[in-house]
């Protein structure tokens, strides 16, 4: 089974997160769901601000840009970022366009809204002028970093030099980014994904592909380009999204991580409906094979020559497509049963035969009756999880099923039972809800022939705006303040050893030892990963906290050499378990690493403890 991650673009995951933008509200885009604003930019000096819809904008996307009036002395605007910027010595690179006769210069700046001080600050000659719009880009390296992150980026000029007012868009400004590309990823989330060592991700995620409402849904086409033709849209999670996170940021972030596309396509149902009837449905169809033509096409095909145009001649490579998000939700799932995922999964097979095209939901018995796959996705807590071992034993063999979302949202209450969606959620995960989703994780990657992939969600959030808790990395404006979830460990030591082949057990038991067995071709090694879960529970026959451990594969012999990397939480209590999570500045589980030798009969002894993870891995 495969460890991946399942994205989309809510708690400012995207904008304000893993999209190394610092700028907040750059273009003014707005529609009738969230109209166009100016908040949270500042008027600096003499200035005072308006929003303007030109009858020459910026762009057909851009149509809206912000006036600042003055007509005399130091006039500008500030910008905050999303909730501070993180300022360091280090070299920025930034642009704005502008609008109106100015023969001056502009000088942008990073500074401190606490003490004032100017970190650094650059000149930036005017090419303005009131007959077009025109580009100014510059970079900025600080000459000192900033003790927090209460800074805003500033632009001002001499308001005496021009007509009485300036317009302005598109106002950008990037740090460096992961492996230096341009409108790339923050590297400090990056970094933490990658050693996660994710096989694939689940783009571009869930709800927001849908939308809320007729017209808006994630529509790749307009992700494409240069920024100032990108037109954003409503997400479905309260804040207008930019799409400067477009699809070609999602198929470089597979290429920089190494890791495969799992591509969902938008099947024709929004999240407060309605479903597009079977008659208007071909249109969307079509919509999908332009994208995976984009995606992969030929440049002699139409949109594989739209990709070479945008510098991308080398094609990506597609294997997976789902099918719309959650479509047993909301009232999609008569439509999507009758007649629309049927209809899209024929055309994608139709011109990609050898596609895995798989539904949005486990609902129907799609995977049971064709060459098709499923996505499961369940919230719960964990107790639940565990009783959840042996549910994909269960599934038929040859069955796809991509475990596309999960996660332990609540904690366990002594009636037991699944979520109870009227009693919240969990501010973060916990350590109990980390080892009840690891023996979850377990029981599916003993049907590895079944399951082929699984992703924990929401994956990222912002601590400053956020709609959904609890999610596998936080992050703040600080880069050194990201906070990787007791979740975060478990998935990082499972990802990190991976089996190409499950191995048969002789006298498998379960409980409180739940375990998976299998080989590692690439390293050639045997692998043993485990969880021990409530070794007190009324099932287990003894009350000790700790369990004798045992094993060996075929062909071990005496002397033979395994490392055993166990991780393990605040103590043998349950409560103090089921309490205690990662935060700023804190993280409560505790990594162990060492070496055991092979006794007789080629047997690993050791002693694993209540509430723990751990992965043993022998040499062959």
């Amino acid at each position: 089974m495969q460890y991946g991650i399942m994205f989309e673009d809510i708690n400012h995951s995207g904008d304000g997160g893993i999209y190394a933008e610092l700028v907040r509200n750059r273009a003014f885009q707005g529609n009738s769901i969230f109209p166009s604003k100016i908040s949270p930019w500042t008027a600096v000096g003499s200035a005072q601000l308006s929003l303007q819809n030109l009858s020459q904008p910026l762009s057909a996307a851009l149509p809206t840009s912000l006036r600042v009036t003055a007509s005399k002395g130091t006039a500008g605007i500030a910008n905050p970022g999303f909730w501070g910027i993180d300022v360091k010595v280090q070299k920025y690179t930034g642009s704005f366009w502008v609008k109106g006769k100015y023969d001056g210069s502009f000088t942008a700046s990073l500074q401190s809204t606490i003490t004032n001080e100017t970190y650094g600050s650059v000149k930036v000659r005017s090419q303005a002028t009131d007959r077009e719009w025109r580009e100014h880009k510059y970079t900025l390296v600080p000459q000192k970093a900033g003790e927090r992150t209460n800074n805003t980026l500033v632009i001002t000029y001499d308001a005496s030099a021009t007509n009485g007012h300036l317009d302005f868009n598109l106002i950008s400004l990037f740090p460096p980014t992961y492996k230096n590309r341009p409108n790339g990823m923050r590297i400090d989330i990056m970094e933490a994904l990658k050693a996660l060592n994710p096989k694939f991700l689940r783009m571009p995620g869930g709800n927001n592909l849908e939308g809320n409402d007729p017209p808006y849904y994630w529509k790749w086409n307009e992700t494409l380009g240069p920024l100032k033709d990108r037109l954003g849209y409503p997400g479905t999670w309260s804040y207008e999204n930019t799409n400067g996170l477009g699809l070609v940021e999602y198929l470089n972030w597979c290429t920089d991580l190494g890791m495969e596309p799992v591509l969902a396509v938008w099947a024709g149902f929004y999240l407060d409906g309605p479903a597009i009837p079977e008659s208007a449905l071909q249109p969307y169809i079509d919509d999908a094979l332009n994208e995976l033509e984009f995606i992969m096409g030929d440049v002699s095909t139409p949109y594989g020559a739209m990709r070479a145009k945008l510098g991308y001649p080398k094609p990506w490579t597609i294997k997976y497509v789902e099918v719309g998000n959650e479509d047993n939700l909301g009232g999609g799932g008569t439509t999507y049963n009758a007649y629309r995922f049927q209809a899209f999964y024929d055309a994608i097979k139709a011109k990609y035969p050898h596609m895995k095209v798989f539904a949005s939901t486990t609902d129907f018995k799609f995977a049971e009756t064709e060459d098709a796959g499923e996505d499961y996705h369940h919230y719960s807590r964990p107790d639940f999880f565990v009783g959840q071992f042996n549910y994909f034993d269960n599934f038929t063999t040859g069955q796809k099923i991509m475990i596309g979302e999960y996660a332990t949202v609540q904690p366990n209450v002594p009636q037991g039972g699944d979520t109870d969606w009227a009693k919240g959620r969990l501010p973060f995960p916990t350590w109990i809800g980390t080892v009840g989703e690891a023996v979850f994780l377990l029981g599916a990657e003993r049907n590895a022939d079944k399951v082929w992939g699984s992703a924990y969600a929401p994956l990222l959030q912002n601590l400053d705006a956020y709609q959904w808790t609890p999610d596998l990395i936080s992050f703040t404006a600080d880069t050194d303040k990201t906070v990787l979830s007791t979740s975060y460990h478990m998935l990082q030591l499972f990802g990190s050893n991976p089996l190409s082949k499950t191995l048969p057990v002789i006298n498998a038991t379960f409980d409180p030892v739940y375990y998976v067995a299998g080989l590692s071709e690439n390293r050639n090694s045997y692998v043993l990963k485990y969880a021990i879960y409530n070794t007190t529970s009324s099932s287990s026959s003894s009350s000790s906290t700790s369990v004798p451990m045992r094993t060996t594969f075929q062909g071990v012999r005496r002397g033979a050499k395994a490392q055993l990397t166990v991780l393990e939480g605040p103590g043998n209590d349950g409560n103090a378990a089921g309490l205690a999570f990662n935060d700023i500045g804190k993280d409560i589980v505790r990594k162990t690493v060492k070496t055991l030798t092979a006794g007789r009969d080629g047997m690993f002894e050791w002693v694993g403890g209540q509430w723990s993870v751990g992965v043993l891995e022998v040499e062959r």
